[in-house]
């Protein structure tokens, strides 16, 4: 096992028992943290935390130290642009051009993107196709609406996953200030995360009742974090996902 999500009650505890169960060094691997973890108050609100250590190859190690090194530079180069900034926000007339500036490219990006997503569903013989947006912060949510709906999702999403990160491409394109395109039709996503909760659970219950490892099919990384978010809070079971992308899938082990 070259990775392993482990649970326990907070973030440094969950990653040295995964260091200690895989045998390696904290140099060694790549650390993400799933969940966080909180103490509650007065034993009500506790949640563990959840962390995904991955030991990394030799030429991996490498490349993190140089990335390291590359983070401290961009740091620097950060610290700079914000004293330019500053400067900057001293004259408010510029400072309320640039955020306008700013708004109209992002505008642009998305009336890009919608027009591309449309081009795709002609090409696709969709015709009825009705896109919505709203904006939230940096999300820009597209809704889809159409009557070939099944089409724009594909199997378990694939299509509309896919399409989701096309969209990306053309909105980084024409943007100015950092976006992120979500796309959904007809409450997919919010069906297929029920879907992945409810699976993950029953699962879960057959690995502790079998006592056999459970494996799914391959899945995205987002489908993924759901399943390992929705058992974040056993602790009878461990998740970690195995193989490369985009065979990668997760396993449910029981603890014994």
């Amino acid at each position: 096992m070259n990775q392993i999500t482990q649970t326990a009650p907070t973030k440094e505890e969950a990653i040295n028992i995964a260091l200690d169960k895989l045998g390696v060094s904290r140099e060694d691997v790549s650390i993400t943290v799933v969940e966080k973890g909180k103490k509650g108050f007065l034993g009500f609100g506790v949640k563990p935390a959840v962390v995904e250590v991955t030991v990394l190859e030799k030429e991996e190690i490498v490349d993190v130290a140089s990335e390291q090194q590359e983070v401290q530079r961009v740091e620097v180069d950060e610290m700079n642009d914000l004293e330019k900034v500053v400067e900057v926000e001293s004259t408010p007339l510029l400072s309320v051009e640039k955020a306008d500036h700013l708004k109209d490219t992002n505008d642009v990006a998305v009336k890009e993107t919608i027009q591309y997503i449309n081009e795709i569903a002609k090409e696709m013989k969709i015709d009825d196709l009705v896109i919505t947006e709203k904006k939230e912060g940096k999300f820009v949510h597209l809704h889809l609406n159409s009557e070939k709906a099944a089409l724009l999702i594909g199997k378990r999403g694939q299509t509309l996953n896919a399409l989701e990160n096309l969209s990306q491409l053309v909105a980084n394109k024409f943007s100015h200030s950092f976006i992120i395109i979500k796309l959904d039709v007809g409450n997919y996503r919010e069906r297929r995360q029920e879907s992945l909760e409810q699976l993950a659970e029953r699962m879960a219950d057959k690995a502790v009742r079998t006592g056999n490892k459970v494996e799914f099919e391959p899945m995205s990384s987002f489908e993924r974090k759901i399943i390992h978010n929705a058992l974040s809070v056993r602790v009878d079971i461990e998740t970690y996902s195995v193989g490369t992308d985009p065979n990668r899938y997760l396993v449910i082990e029981s603890i014994k």
